[in-house]
């Protein structure tokens, strides 16, 4: 089989498996998505959802966060990690939102990349999940993992996110962008775990270089 071949059937069996993937984190328009988005770094879906059912009733426009106490808005969100950083971002956009976007979060992924706290992942989970735009695949550690196991990208780009994302891009159909995302998530948390991937159980295990080797030496 051809590398072609080989990664139109990955394709063709994770939609198979997977075909309603779709984001974890709960949220009821633009604003909350990209408040969940920025919480989720270094931080499980779980967890952050958590935090937002509780965060989202406190905080419910976007005058309350610009108006937020920074200290009083570090414990609302302190068990996600990191909550220094993640409630400045978060109270920095809120600001940044209301004075240069009419108080809407931009839909474009130039002025989305200009807010605190958002790089390219987070600007493709919310153009996706909340504009239903395919500007791009948006890349976790489970789809970096994933990526490097399965070896969808070439290995100068295993732990560089930006590269991973540009080869997946060329690689999967530009309608597929947005979920191929979702599908890798729930195949790396179901079968293809970081610390111990199930590759015997796993479907994909016949296209997949690292099982050749896992009784070896593991992924």
């Amino acid at each position: 089989m051809n590398e072609h071949a080989r990664i139109e059937e990955i394709q063709r069996i994770l939609n198979h498996i997977y075909p309603n993937a779709h984001i974890a984190l709960t949220y009821h328009h633009p604003w909350e998505m990209l408040v969940a988005v920025i919480l989720s770094a270094q931080c499980t879906d779980i967890r952050v959802n958590i935090v937002t059912k509780t965060l989202f009733e406190k905080y419910r426009t976007l005058s309350d966060y610009i108006h937020a106490d920074i200290k009083k808005f570090e414990q609302d969100i302190r068990s996600t990690g990191f909550y220094h950083n993640k409630a400045k971002h978060i109270l920095s956009a809120a600001k940044q939102i209301h004075d240069q976007f009419n108080g809407k979060v931009p839909n474009t992924m130039n002025q989305l990349l200009t807010l605190p706290g958002v790089a390219r992942k987070t600007a493709n989970v919310v153009l996706y999940n909340a504009y239903h735009k395919n500007e791009g695949i948006a890349v976790d550690t489970h789809v970096m993992r994933l990526s490097k196991r399965l070896h969808l990208v070439s290995e100068k780009s295993f732990e560089n996110p930006e590269k991973i994302e540009r080869e997946l891009m060329n690689l999967i159909p530009k309608p597929k962008w947005g979920t191929i995302t979702y599908q890798l998530i729930d195949h790396g948390r179901a079968i293809c775990q970081a610390k111990k991937p199930n590759c015997t159980e796993c479907p994909l295990n016949k296209y997949c270089p690292c099982f050749k080797k896992v009784f070896m030496i593991g992924c």
